[in-house]
């Protein structure tokens, strides 16, 4: 199952995995990537009674981390297809596959914690 994720076949040697390092549908997802996660974090800063609501002040924490993440894969990203020196190592592809899960996962949770939040506070009934 790691193999797979790693993107390794029976021998050992790395497949060329699509959105792998070094191609430019990969530059183009990390781009992506960057554009929304600061979007979505501009966004949520631009509501006035945000700072009310303690997962949404939790959510933007998460944000504030998952945005240095993602500019540092898009230069390393594009790096990787300008100059054409960074081979695909099976470390490179675990370090992104770890720092991915160690950054979206929290931001996942808290968004979902969030979204529930709000949910219930339209459904509210005016008492």
């Amino acid at each position: 199952m790691l193999r797979a994720c790693l993107g390794l076949n029976y021998h050992g040697r790395m497949e060329e995995l699509p959105g792998a390092f070094g191609s430019s549908a990969s530059l183009a997802l990390r781009l992506g990537q960057t554009v929304f996660s600061t979007a979505s974090l501009l966004f949520m800063c631009l509501d006035v009674d945000f700072y009310g609501y303690t997962a949404f002040c939790y959510l933007v924490t998460v944000m504030g981390l998952v945005i240095p993440w993602s500019i540092t894969l898009l230069v390393v990203d594009a790096y990787s297809v300008f100059i054409k020196c960074l081979p695909l190592q099976r470390r490179l592809v675990l370090i992104v596959f770890l720092g991915d899960m160690f950054f979206y996962t929290p931001d996942f949770v808290i968004s979902l914690i969030s979204c529930s939040m709000f949910n219930s506070q339209c459904h509210r009934s005016p008492a």
